[in-house]
């Protein structure tokens, strides 16, 4: 076999998750396990949920969290607030709002989706009328994915509430924020959302593994209502002050010190000073991504600019392009890691993850590699796309 060379440096991860984790949260994560009695354990997980509850801006919801990736929330979400026949209305965003609707329809429930239109975010008027139209009220839920990670879309979710509000409906508003938490600014209680899901490895700078879920009142009176049975992924057996419960198990000690380091990194930053340096880069990724599509082959997938997510940019690629092969000749040739396509988008788009651990030289050193990588492969792109990243990073543009 033929060993593998040595590569000086390191690859540049520009995937909208798995992100890079920062070094203080790998030296973090490299402490030793504790007994379940230590009481630094106990503070550890109690910084865990008041920082969570910082960052999604809520001071009326329990937070719990699980050892799971993103789908796992989905499914406590689903177990604590449907019971089997009963109905969701998932709002159409693309490939993660379908994946969650099947999901539901795989556990029994009833799915109602909103038609989801390519390069637009969620239709708040379809949410409308459809909650208009369930009369009787039977709509337990409406799930939205704030930020879709496959079109690199954001919807606005207070446009969602005021359906929701406008339609005198009493079902609750629930929000994936597994894309944008910790990149674009979100607030749970001034939104009104009932429940909130998230996932440790995008912008929370924290390896896959960690999920959580935020319910307020309303959403825990309607899980207890709900005569599904249940164990792990129940809300109403975690809420107890012994870790042991809390996780159903032992918790999951090495990511819970990852999530501490990464949630006094968020605020030793500054939130504010965060939203506003992912938005500084995204700018620069959606300049050069302008530059560029001025070649013909590459446009922007999202319609919409105030769409257009911080955290992720799908670019489209025109018909006889192969983002694949781009992306391993940009990853093997260049080390930069980009995301290709998902679901109904695969081979037709490529992905430039910019959120969590990220400065403006990281990113401008992405869009360089991608440009080479697009050049090996005769894929023609208009010029000047690093430049105008960096005109974007400097005020200039």
């Amino acid at each position: 076999m033929t060993p593998h060379p040595r590569i000086p440096g390191h690859r540049f991860l520009h995937s909208p998750g798995p992100t890079r984790v920062p070094d203080e949260v790998m030296d973090a994560m490299r402490r030793q396990p504790m007994d379940m009695g230590d009481p630094r354990l106990e503070r550890v997980i109690q910084a865990c949920e008041t920082g969570l509850k910082a960052l999604l801006q809520t001071a009326k919801a329990d937070v719990f969290m699980y050892t799971c990736n993103g789908h796992g929330a989905w499914e406590a979400v689903i177990a604590n607030l449907l019971a089997p026949g009963q109905q969701v209305l998932v709002a159409g965003t693309g490939h993660f709002s379908e994946s969650w609707a099947v999901q539901a329809e795989a556990m029994g429930a009833r799915v109602l989706r909103t038609p989801w239109r390519e390069g637009y975010p969620a239709d708040a008027q379809s949410i409308e009328a459809a909650l208009r139209a369930d009369s009787s009220h039977a709509i337990v839920a409406v799930f939205v994915v704030h930020t879709d990670t496959a079109s690199g879309m954001t919807s606005d979710i207070a446009a969602v509430r005021q359906a929701l509000d406008a339609a005198k409906h009493p079902a609750l508003l629930v929000v994936d924020v597994v894309a944008s938490l910790g990149a674009a600014s979100f607030s749970m209680d001034a939104l009104g959302a009932n429940v909130v899901l998230g996932a440790s490895q995008k912008g929370l700078m924290v390896p896959p593994g960690l999920a959580f879920v935020a319910a307020d009142a309303a959403a825990m009176k309607v899980a207890a209502a709900n005569p599904t049975p249940r164990f792990y992924w129940d809300w109403a057996r975690r809420q107890s002050p012994l870790s042991y419960r809390k996780f159903c198990g032992t918790p999951p000690q090495t990511l819970l010190f990852g999530l501490e380091a990464a949630l006094g990194l968020i605020f030793h930053e500054g939130l504010e000073e965060v939203i506003a340096r992912h938005r500084l880069i995204a700018g620069a990724v959606h300049a050069a991504v302008q530059a560029w599509s001025e070649g013909g082959a590459l446009d922007f997938f999202v319609r919409e600019p105030a769409a257009r997510s911080v955290s992720v940019t799908t670019v489209a690629v025109a018909e006889g392009m192969d983002p694949e092969a781009m992306r391993a000749v940009a990853r093997e040739q260049f080390q930069v890691a980009i995301a290709g396509g998902l679901g109904p988008l695969a081979g037709r788009t490529f992905r430039i993850g910019h959120l969590g651990d990220m400065n403006p030289a990281m990113i401008l050193g992405c869009l360089a590699g991608v440009e080479a990588a697009m050049r090996v492969r005769g894929i023609p792109f208009g010029n000047g796309g690093v430049q105008h990243a960096v005109a974007a990073l400097a005020g200039k543009r």
